[in-house]
């Protein structure tokens, strides 16, 4: 019996609640459905909000405790959480000290997957290396199946996996807390402060992103930030194979960049892999992320796939993506930065100065980073969102800010924003919406955000 077949087998008649009824979630529901689980469903909308999928499931048996008490009284001889609802949540706490078996669908797939797992975790570029780790693996001919944080879950995925394949695995700090998985290769891209308005503070976060490594055994392959203060700091476990990738120069044993160029070192072998410019995506975040990407497949890939991925992949929907030139101004869409790291990484893809749109939801996290490099970066400013004022404020408090030459603008309305910053935009100018901030307040993730700011551009 196979280690699905076992969690199938042990699910069957049991009591099992689901927490949140979202895309990580809803194939969970189904495939406990199939296995023979009572299933009940507790979630934050109401009947209404959730529509055909209540009906829907409703008529298949699944019990719901939705609305604002949708947590209470949580029970179950299993419960699997939404990522977004942490474990150390009192209704989770409590579930857990009268019995139940507190799980999520990630955790669980680490239990059963039957293939190599490579895991992406960091604060900024897990979803491009997540995504340049699977192109390049499947350049060299592997079956390679990709999900987690990324938007797709793969436990349902499991019977279509084999021995030999791979697993590419996107994690954030909500899925990796407590998290008791190990996989064969990880990586921890960076760690700056993000989701502090969920996690009770730094420290928290931090500990979080660690666990991608925690359970690792002797051969299993971890890569670090050698240019990031808190993760190069991490200490893999005993017979760990470290590998290290800095844009700053020679690293004793992984990627770095050097004048320009892409170096892989190992056992004192210099091996030149490309020129920087070789790469097609812009920025040099992306650089970044293909160093990070070549310590990670450096064990299954070459690296002639390594340079065909790099010739011709053109970057993740939602980072610094070229939506429309209209008039000779470009618009790029870069939705996917929620944080005040990622949109001075967008900025800094760019040589000329850019008009910005930023603002959203406040995550609780300081601002104060951004504030020079809007002042290098950026001729127009337009804000929107409960950020807005601390994203102004960081401006003006930066040296060198000057009203006249970054103008700064105000609006109540997301649509607004987009409209005046193109009102303003000439010829030659690059209009990108980095909002350094998440979309919570107006949108249900950066993928809604971004799609209607494309949709907004087109329609200009």
């Amino acid at each position: 019996m196979t280690a699905f077949e076992e969690f199938t087998s042990e699910m069957n008649g049991k009591q099992v609640t689901v927490v949140g009824a979202g895309v990580s979630n809803t194939p969970l529901i189904s495939l406990l459905l199939e296995a023979g689980a009572y299933v009940t469903v507790h979630d934050q909308k109401t009947a209404d909000e959730l529509g055909e999928l209540y009906t829907g499931l409703s008529e298949l048996g699944v019990a719901f405790h939705v609305g604002e008490d949708y947590l209470k009284n949580l029970t179950g001889d299993y419960i699997f959480r939404t990522p977004g609802l942490l474990p150390t949540d009192p209704a989770l706490k409590k579930a857990a000290a009268n019995g139940s078996i507190v799980t999520s669908e990630m955790e669980m797939f680490f239990r059963v997957c039957p293939c190599p797992i490579i895991a992406i975790t960091g604060s900024d570029g897990k979803t491009t290396t997540t995504t340049l780790v699977y192109e390049i693996l499947k350049h060299a001919g592997y079956t390679c199946h990709l999900g987690g944080n990324i938007g797709h879950p793969l436990l349902s995925d499991v019977p279509q996996m084999s021995p030999e394949h791979y697993a590419i695995v996107e994690l954030s700090s909500f899925q990796l807390m407590e998290m008791k998985g190990r996989p064969n290769a990880a990586v921890v891209t960076n760690v700056t402060p993000n989701h502090l308005d969920k996690h009770t503070d730094m420290a928290e976060y931090v500990e979080a992103k660690t666990n991608v490594f925690r359970q690792q055994l002797a051969g299993d392959i971890l890569v670090l930030n050698a240019d990031d203060e808190i993760s190069k700091s991490f200490e893999p476990n005993e017979g760990v194979e470290l590998y290290r990738f800095s844009m700053r120069g020679p690293v004793e044993r992984g990627a770095y960049l050097e004048d320009g160029e892409v170096w892989f070192i190992e056992n004192g072998e210099r091996t030149k892999i490309m020129d920087e410019g070789y790469i097609k995506i812009p920025g040099k975040h992306n650089v970044a992320n293909y160093l990070a990407a070549i310590c990670l497949t450096r064990a299954y890939a070459s690296f002639e796939d390594v340079r065909a991925v790099a010739k011709d992949f053109g970057g993740v929907e939602h980072r610094i993506e070229l939506v429309r030139v209209k008039d000779g101004v470009r618009y790029y869409n870069d939705s996917i930065a929620s944080s005040p790291t990622r949109t001075i990484a967008g900025l800094r893809a760019f040589e000329e100065k850019v008009i910005l749109i930023a603002g959203g939801y406040d995550k609780h996290i300081p601002y104060d980073v951004l504030g020079p490099e809007i002042v290098s970066h950026v001729k127009q400013l337009h804000l929107v969102g409960a950020t807005a004022d601390k994203i102004e404020a960081s401006a003006r408090a930066a040296e060198g800010f000057s009203e006249d030459a970054l103008a700064i603008y105000r609006y109540t309305d997301f649509e607004e924003a987009i409209r005046g910053a193109s009102s303003h935009a000439a010829d030659g100018d690059i209009v990108i919406m980095s909002p350094a901030s998440a979309s919570f307040d107006l949108f249900k993730n950066f993928m809604e955000r971004g799609q209607r700011f494309k949709d907004i551009v087109h329609a200009l």
